[in-house]
C-alpha cells in the first residue's frame, strides 16, 4: 500500500529578528508554521521503528544500514582524533629511542683488557681492566630547514646552546648518520650534512676493512666508499659502518652496498652505497655529545704540536 502525504507550509523569513521578550511565543509560531513538516518527519520515524520491530527481514536491513552508518562516523572520528594525537605519539617514540640509544651506547663505549702478570716460578695472576673511552648523551631535535641539492648541504635544527648543543657534535637519524654541528646560536644549530664535498667520513666494512666515505654530488641517496683493496670480497647489500676514528659513535650504519667498480689504475674498489638516512624526508634527528671527546682532542692536538 502506497501512502502519499501532501503538506503545505508558509515560507519562513530567516532574516527576521526573533522577539527575545517572548521566546515561547516565537517557538509556538515556528511549530505552527512547520507543523505539517514536523508531523510528516515524526510519522516517518514511527514507520521505520514499526517496520524494524515487526518485520524481521526489513528490520535486519534497517539495523545493518544503521550500523554501517554508525561505523563510518566512528571511523572518521577516530581518524581525526588519531591525526591530532600523532605529534604526542611521535614525541613519545623519539624519547623512547633516546633512552634506548643511551642505554646501548653505555654498553658500546667500554673495552675489556686482560693483563697477565707472570712471576717465576710459574705463578700467574690475571686481572681484567674495563676501560671507558666514550660517554654519549643523546638529545632530540626537529629539522626546520634542509638542503640536498647544493654542493655542500646544511641542516638547521630547533636546538641551540641553551639546550646543550655545541660545535663538533655528531648528528644521527633514526636509521643512520646525518652530519656534524658546525655553528650554534642560543636556540638553533647548523649542521654540515654528510652530503658535502668538503669532508670524508671514516668507515668500515663488516669484516673491519676501513675506507673513506664521500658524497656523489647531485644524488642525495648515494654515497661512495673508497680505498677498499681489490682482493676484499664485497657483495651487494653489505653494510658499511662508522669507526671510532670519526666524531660519530662507532658501528653506526652509513649505508649498504649497491654496486662496485674497480679502479684499474691502482686496483682499488669503489663502492656505491645507498644511504641509510633518507635526506629528502628528514624531520627529526639526534644530536650526540661525547663527554670524553674534549680530553681526547686536547691530547691529540698537543701530540701534533710536539711533532
Amino acid at each position: 500500500m502506497q501512502v502519499t502525504l501532501f503538506f503545505l507550509y508558509k515560507p519562513f523569513n530567516f532574516s527576521a529578528k526573533p522577539n527575545r521578550k517572548k521566546p515561547l511565543r516565537n517557538f509556538i509560531l515556528f511549530v505552527r508554521r512547520f507543523f505539517n513538516l514536523i508531523l510528516f518527519l515524526a510519522l516517518e520515524i514511527v514507520c521505520f521503528v514499526l517496520i524494524a520491530r515487526t518485520n524481521m527481514l526489513q528490520g535486519n536491513d534497517v539495523l545493518s544500514s544503521a550500523n554501517a552508518v554508525s561505523g563510518i562516523i566512528y571511523k572518521k572520528r577516530e581518524d581525526v582524533v588519531y591525526y591530532f594525537g600523532l605529534k604526542r605519539l611521535n614525541d613519545s617514540l623519539i624519547s623512547e629511542n633516546i633512552r634506548l640509544r643511551s642505554a646501548l651506547a653505555a654498553y658500546g663505549s667500554y673495552d675489556t683488557f686482560r693483563d697477565e702478570v707472570v712471576r717465576r716460578p710459574l705463578e700467574g695472576n690475571d686481572s681484567v681492566k674495563v676501560v671507558q673511552y666514550a660517554n654519549y648523551i643523546y638529545r632530540q631535535a626537529r629539522v626546520i630547514n634542509n638542503s640536498v641539492t647544493s654542493e655542500n648541504n646544511y641542516i638547521t635544527i630547533n636546538r641551540g646552546s641553551d639546550d646543550g648543543i655545541r660545535r663538533k657534535m655528531a648528528v644521527l637519524s633514526g636509521t643512520g648518520v646525518v652530519g656534524e654541528v658546525i655553528s650554534v646560536s642560543s636556540h638553533y644549530a647548523s649542521i654540515l650534512s654528510v652530503l658535502n664535498v668538503k669532508r670524508k667520513l671514516s668507515a668500515k666494512l663488516k669484516d673491519g676493512t676501513m675506507g673513506s666515505v664521500m658524497w656523489e654530488e647531485g644524488r642525495p641517496d648515494v654515497l661512495i666508499l673508497e680505498d677498499i683493496p681489490k682482493e676484499i670480497k664485497v657483495f651487494r647489500g653489505d653494510s658499511v659502518f662508522t669507526t671510532s676514528y670519526s666524531f660519530f659513535p662507532a658501528n653506526l650504519l652509513i649505508g649498504t652496498v649497491e654496486r662496485r667498480r674497480i679502479n684499474k689504475k691502482n686496483n682499488i674498489q669503489i663502492l656505491y652505497l645507498k644511504s641509510a638516512t633518507n635526506f629528502r624526508n628528514l624531520q627529526y634527528v639526534y644530536v650526540v655529545e661525547n663527554t670524553m671527546l674534549d680530553e681526547r682532542t686536547r691530547l691529540e692536538d698537543s701530540t701534533t704540536k710536539d711533532k
